[in-house]
């Protein structure tokens, strides 16, 4: 009888240390309090500001939790697709806790994810979306779409409502900055004295190619009387290209994300506006959020980190100017 009931005890306890049905851990007093989380952190680039400010809110959450180990590692440039997925393969290798992922490209990185879930690695997605969400489990990034809207409404608006456009959009496969693209011809197009240019051209990462195809650009469309820039290679090469072809500060000039040099051209009257992004806010909750999943807590599968409109009129605003001036990881 004695041994019945041993066995019965065992069955029982082997039972309560499982997964629940979701796959997360199911919570075990002491020895889950004890377990140090080692998550991947992985940017789309790591040259630009934008990122250097993610890593500074996923450090800080890593610091304020106190039991995550964040791994930061990203390609240098964010045109470098194959390189991102042998990190995260690299990573799922590896057998991290989680990963907090900015995908390069949103169809490419679905059954990246995937692989990541099957072998009982939850995925965050930040900054920019996936095609397919079904294996994320939390999406964190800007309401992009909304930005884009933003930044039509308040091009039209600076432009008085008439006058030719130039949209200088990002490479293809960018959920992120494809959501700003649509966002702003939505707007525009309810104008009808407003009218495009030039919506159709591309570019990548590189700010001295975005400087090359805005030169031509602009002097392939001298009438221009407004520009919109999706991201921030593309806001210092069109800024530049104004520069060069002494058209600064004449053409209204709108960008979307924001670096030292995009806020030098705000207080010189060279941009109209920026639509501003909370990046720091970003890699915070995007660490936070994977963990409490880890932990078994509830979470909401989209958590947006807020847009703001910079200008030269508010840019001094305490909560403006944070925005302009975030702060970035060192070390």
């Amino acid at each position: 009888m004695r041994k019945h009931w041993a066995l019965l005890f065992a069955l029982l306890a082997a039972i309560g240390c499982g997964d629940d049905d979701s796959g997360r851990p199911s919570g075990n007093g002491a020895s889950d309090e004890e377990k140090k989380y080692r998550i991947a952190v992985i940017p789309k680039g790591t040259s630009h500001d934008f990122w250097k400010s993610v890593h500074y809110g996923a450090a800080q959450a890593a610091d304020e939790l106190g039991n995550v180990e964040i791994i930061w590692q990203g390609t240098q440039g964010e045109e470098d697709k194959e390189g991102q997925i042998r990190i995260v393969d690299t990573f799922i290798g590896n057998k991290v806790d989680g990963i907090c992922l900015a995908p390069i490209d949103r169809d490419a990185f679905v059954p990246v994810v995937r692989r990541a879930k099957q072998r009982g690695i939850p995925t965050v997605v930040y900054d920019s979306g996936l095609s397919d969400h079904s294996d994320v489990v939390s999406y964190v990034a800007t309401n992009n779409k909304q930005g884009g809207l933003m930044a039509g409404e308040y091009l039209a608006k600076v432009m008085g409502g008439r006058g030719g456009v130039i949209l200088l959009r990002y490479q293809a496969g960018s959920e992120s900055t494809e959501q700003r693209e649509a966002g702003f011809l939505e707007a525009v197009s309810t104008n009808e004295a407003i009218s495009m240019l030039s919506e159709s051209q591309r570019v990548d990462s590189d700010s001295t190619t975005a400087m090359k195809i805005s030169e031509s650009l602009l002097r392939g469309n001298k009438d221009v009387k407004g520009i919109f820039t999706v991201c921030e290679p593309n806001n210092k090469g069109m800024l530049q290209a104004l520069e060069n072809e002494r058209m600064a500060g004449q053409v209204r000039f709108v960008a979307f994300d924001s670096d030292p040099r995009i806020v030098k051209g705000l207080q010189e009257g060279k941009i109209d506006g920026v639509i501003l992004q909370n990046p720091v806010r970003m890699g915070y909750l995007a660490v936070k959020t994977l963990v409490e999943y880890l932990e078994g807590k509830p979470i909401e599968q989209r958590v947006e980190t807020g847009e703001t409109l910079a200008t030269p009129q508010n840019m001094h605003d305490p909560e403006i100017h944070e925005l302009l001036h975030p702060k970035q990881f060192e070390g």
